[in-house]
């Protein structure tokens, strides 16, 4: 057995009031939205295109506009390969500012 304790659930609360990170500002859902948008812009609007392109291309889909569906779905590809390369893009430059 250690001669330490181990800790409870609410030492947590304590070391916070230690260190005084009580005044620390938490960030909310919109501010976090904002500067995410703000560092990586085209995550956003790669989802915001393939959420589009689904729409469209299941709507297309329901009013029997086929050919129309089937370009959309493709588009719909696209837009998330765009989407998945601007995330591993965005991550590449954040670990890349970290390291210097």
């Amino acid at each position: 057995m250690s001669t330490e304790e181990e800790p409870t659930d609410l030492d947590w609360v304590q070391l916070r009031r230690d260190m005084g990170v009580a005044a620390v500002h938490i960030e909310t859902n919109k501010e976090k939205f904002e500067r995410k948008f703000t560092e990586n812009p085209f995550v956003p609007i790669g989802c915001a295109a393939t959420v589009g392109a689904l729409s469209y291309g299941l709507w297309s889909f329901r009013t029997g506009k086929t050919r129309m569906s089937q370009q959309m779905m493709r588009l719909r590809i696209v837009a998330q390969g765009f989407t998945i390369t601007a995330l591993v893009v965005g991550v590449l430059m954040t670990t890349g500012k970290n390291n210097f």
